[in-house]
């Protein structure tokens, strides 16, 4: 696999994960600041680092599982592994602009 064929798949990997949002608030899941990191391995394995909002989320299972779903579903990516952290603990400085000024905070 070339370094552009896994960038490419990099790339749609946010791309999905951008279609997963968190029912509680009405911005995706990357532009809040939720993904810490994304490994791709070229043999198709995929591990996201992600958090919550809050570690007593009630949406915790659903989020995981949305994370799980969309990013399995990119061509390319034959198995994924999603770690939940909360160090470092979440907070808005992580959001995007994007999402600051769709919720008014910018």
């Amino acid at each position: 696999m070339t370094a552009q064929e896994i960038l490419e798949i990099e790339k749609n990997i946010v791309i999905a994960l951008k279609n997963v949002y968190d029912p509680e608030i009405p911005v995706n899941i990357y532009d809040l600041g939720l993904i810490y990191d994304i490994e791709f391995d070229p043999s198709g394995e995929v591990t996201i680092t992600m958090t919550l909002t809050a570690p007593n989320c009630p949406m915790a299972d659903q989020l995981l599982e949305d994370v799980n779903k969309m990013t399995a579903s990119v061509e390319g990516v034959k198995s994924v592994n999603v770690v939940l952290t909360f160090e470092p603990a979440w907070d808005r400085s992580k959001m995007s602009e994007e999402a600051l000024l769709e919720l008014g905070m910018l």
